[in-house]
């Protein structure tokens, strides 16, 4: 069976019912000597953000397995509002890839900065605490199709990666 599971299965589920959006408010304590928000704390924020995006798709429980990427494109400042958006990008047979887009938002004006992206990928565990298979995906827009394709890309040299790392630590450490 291939790892691929965007399908019209009737039992799959379009990414729009994974969307979660959350915010939060940057406070002092999430801020560094120049009052803006922390890496961690955003990174934090965006782990919490797309798991239960991968939690919603999956209707199980799910674990990080990556956060492969991580761009930080605007600085938060203290005072801002953090607006999260996550979905589900790539579902494969018991892992999923969601991306997180960050937004501040200057609440006297409303104006809101793309300020981050992510993608994270994630294990559904069954109730024995191994992985267990998800639901398929089901591409409903021209943007769900794009952001599959995309994520399907970001697997492959995932996977290329794992394998070159193997090869790596068997040529120089005798497969430790």
């Amino acid at each position: 069976m291939t790892e691929d599971h965007q399908t019209p299965d009737p039992g799959g589920v379009p990414p729009s019912a994974s969307t979660v959006e959350m915010n939060e408010l940057l406070l002092p304590q999430h801020a560094n000597a120049l009052h803006t928000a922390f890496g961690g704390v955003i990174m934090s924020w965006i782990d919490i953000c797309a798991a239960m995006a991968a939690q919603r798709h999956a209707r199980a429980v799910v674990v990080t397995a990556s956060m492969d990427s991580i761009s930080f494109l605007a600085p938060i400042n203290v005072g801002d509002v953090v607006n999260l958006q996550a979905m589900v990008n790539y579902v494969g047979r018991t892992s999923m890839e969601v991306g997180v887009r960050v937004e501040k938002e200057d609440p006297l004006v409303g104006e809101r900065i793309h300020s981050a992206s992510a993608y994270l990928t994630f294990v559904a565990l069954g109730k024995d605490g191994n992985p267990t298979t998800v639901r398929p995906l089901v591409l409903e827009t021209p943007q769900e199709k794009l952001r599959y394709e995309e994520a399907k890309a970001r697997r492959k040299v995932r996977l290329e990666l794992a394998q070159a790392r193997r090869e790596l630590q068997a040529k120089h450490v005798g497969g430790a």
